[in-house]
């Protein structure tokens, strides 16, 4: 009898979202992508526009994001998915058009794409993944590497006489007249993923409400990059990563 109970629909507290696919994903375990891959679908399937969402993944840990959640997608070049999407956009201005980029993507090879497509205001939605290295080429290092910080390219930590300062792009963007909402929000907590849900729905209709850019950073782990434990990393990114990169919002003119 109670087995029955649970089973009702009306009774279901949590569930896989619909248009996560049943792929098995590539990340490697306890990469952050998956749950804000999680998050996305479960957005955008209560909003219920996944017949008018067209997502836009590049080069990077994030090229097979295609793979897991059932919408349309772009494959674009390496750092011009913000280009792309402003095309997308503008021959189809009803769509959802939103990017999914990780920090070397958008912050490295796409900086140009990314500050001029925010510059110009387009009603897209940008989901950046910070997680301060290179994970698919192999650990080496990302603009958002934090000083001192082992990486392939810099075992001996990065040196700011020899590589510069990490490079806080949100902060930039939040700056430029085009962007309506630049936030930055985790994945490492409950608590956090709630938050997380709640930017990336205020970014998905901000773009349909054509506000102007949204910019939603996740300060994610790489477990592997990293050399850490799942737990680890966790641990590690809300010790360091958090007080280079302060979660919340740095930008909203929509509030």
């Amino acid at each position: 009898m109670t087995r029955d109970y649970i089973k009702k629909p009306e009774n279901i507290v949590a569930a896989k979202p619909r248009l996560l696919n049943d792929n098995t994903m590539h990340y490697c375990p306890g990469c952050s992508h998956g749950v804000v891959h999680k998050i996305i679908a479960q957005v955008i399937e209560e909003m219920g526009v996944e017949d008018k969402t067209i997502g836009i993944a590049p080069v990077g840990c994030a090229v097979m994001a295609y793979n897991y959640i059932d919408v349309d997608w772009i494959e674009a070049a390496h750092g011009r998915a913000p280009a792309i999407a402003t095309a997308v956009n503008r021959l189809n201005p009803d769509r959802l058009v939103f990017t999914y980029q990780g920090d070397g993507d958008f912050a490295a090879i796409g900086t140009a794409e990314s500050i001029h497509a925010a510059n110009r205001g387009e009603n897209i939605a940008i989901i950046f993944i910070n997680n301060a290295i290179y994970g698919m080429t192999g650990g080496q290092m990302a603009p958002t590497t934090l000083e001192g910080m082992k990486t392939a390219t810099t075992p001996y930590g990065r040196r700011v006489d020899l590589n510069g300062y990490p490079i806080k792009i949100s902060d930039i963007l939040a700056m430029l007249d085009g962007t309506c909402y630049v936030t930055r929000q985790a994945v490492h907590t409950p608590a956090a993923v709630k938050k997380a849900k709640k930017a990336i729905r205020q970014a998905f209709e901000n773009a349909l409400a054509h506000r102007g850019t949204s910019v939603v950073e996740i300060v994610a782990t790489c477990s592997s990059g990293w050399k850490m434990t799942p737990a680890k990393a966790n641990e590690w990114m809300a010790q360091h990563m958090t007080e280079k990169y302060p979660l919340g919002d740095l930008k909203n003119t929509v509030e």
